[in-house]
């Protein structure tokens, strides 16, 4: 098994290294660009394609049109193939590499070696460990607790429930997991039947959804990472009329069945909370102003905010921008799986629904300045640091509190 796992990782080494042939021989520019790489790990559902389409848009955005060539490079949920892939960018002469990151701790060793030569790099979303990288992320503003308590809260406090996490070994599904667990834990009376991963993928999701409604078709709630529509449609398929608590992330679908007057009456109560693909634009940017010199970033670990849309706080788009309160869009307008956590007004101005779609520039818009201050995330051991002192309480709850004690 073990010279088995060895040749596996590498004919994944050697898949990717032949990926990057392409991107890496790409024509030289008759101007200088910055050269700049998007990694991502983990890829195949509308998260990670919302996110990428940011950062390729930005990078067609003017006068980043004119200064930047990207190149994309996927490596797969393989630490082996990413660390491969960061090499081959390093060697290629990367200015900057922005990226999902596979693991909090796998990629730490090539990231010290690229940042020794001079790589800036930026992980957004998920996080790594190596203190010379930088982290955009949302992921210690508390989803995994703050979700967590919201449904003990619907549930009285007692109930069987199942956990719908995301891909194994990410930071982002272990620190959503244990910031849940630190409530769960809390309440005897919260049973945990089934825990599964749904690899963030509404397709996946509902497949092993359903696998566990087949064995507990008495679940009385359900704590979901991304993918959480899929767990909506499995359990719309049983063809049940009472429906259970949900809480879950930011895809359309999801928000749409929160405020479905139907669904409420069957018994679906939640909120959506969880990951903005904002935060890949969010890190290109901050990458940008520090390589151009705008920006002195002594900050490591950047916080980004939290989104929290309870169902009561469900509201329909009359057009292509989140203005005047709104949230979601109308059913049609985009699939059920788009996330809709792509638009910022005071960091992103330059997004829209093309930028998150199709990863094309919106029309007119051109770069602007971000606020000169960050939101510096807390010291959180395993996820974005290791040698390091975490706060005296690291989970607290900051969008929703106890209606029933532990």
């Amino acid at each position: 098994m073990r010279s088995w796992k060895s040749l596996r990782g590498a004919m994944i080494a050697l898949g990717c290294a032949l990926g990057l042939t392409a991107a890496l021989a790409a024509p030289a520019h008759a101007q200088k660009k910055y050269k700049i790489f998007l990694s991502l790990s983990y890829s195949g559902n509308a998260w990670q394609s919302e996110a990428a389409n940011i950062v390729k848009a930005l990078a067609a955005t003017p006068p980043y049109d004119k200064m930047v060539d990207l190149r994309e490079v996927i490596s797969g949920t393989d630490v082996q193939a990413q660390i491969s892939a960061y090499q081959s960018m390093i060697d290629a002469g990367a200015q900057g590499i922005i990226s999902f990151p596979v693991s909090p701790t796998g990629l730490n060793r090539i990231i010290k070696r690229g940042c020794a030569k001079g790589v800036l790099f930026f992980m957004y979303d998920a996080t790594v460990t190596e203190p010379c990288a930088y982290n955009v992320s949302y992921i210690t503003a508390g989803f995994g607790e703050n979700t967590a308590q919201a449904l003990v809260n619907e549930l009285g406090g007692k109930g069987k429930i199942f956990l719908s996490r995301g891909v194994p070994g990410n930071s982002v599904d272990k620190r959503h997991t244990d910031g849940a667990m630190s409530i769960f834990k809390k309440y005897p009376g919260i049973k945990i039947v089934a825990e599964y991963y749904g690899m963030w993928s509404d397709q996946t999701t509902q497949s092993e959804t359903a696998k566990a409604l087949a064995a507990h078709p008495d679940v009385d709630g359900i704590w979901a990472q991304a993918g959480e529509d899929g767990a909506i449609k499995a359990l719309l398929a049983t063809g049940q009329k009472k429906l259970i608590p949900v809480t879950g992330e930011n895809s359309n679908g999801f928000r749409l069945a929160l405020a479905n007057p139907d669904y409420q009456a069957r018994g679906l109560k939640g909120v959506s909370s969880g990951s903005p693909p904002a935060t890949a634009g969010y890190a290109f940017k901050l990458m940008m102003e520090k390589l151009t010199g705008k920006r002195d970033l002594k900050v490591h670990n950047i916080q980004y905010p939290l989104p929290w849309v309870p169902a009561s706080a469900v509201k329909l788009c009359t057009s292509d921008k989140f203005e005047n309160g709104c949230n979601t869009f109308p059913e049609g307008k985009v699939p059920d799986s788009f996330v809709t956590e792509v638009f910022q007004p005071t960091l992103l101005p330059e997004l829209s629904l093309v930028t998150a779609q199709e990863g094309k520039p919106t029309p007119g818009a051109t770069i602007q300045p971000l606020p000169a201050e960050v939101v510096a995330a807390p010291d959180t051991p395993g996820i974005n640091c290791s040698h390091c002192n975490p706060p005296a309480n690291l989970y607290p709850l900051t969008k929703v509190q106890p209606t029933v004690q532990p």
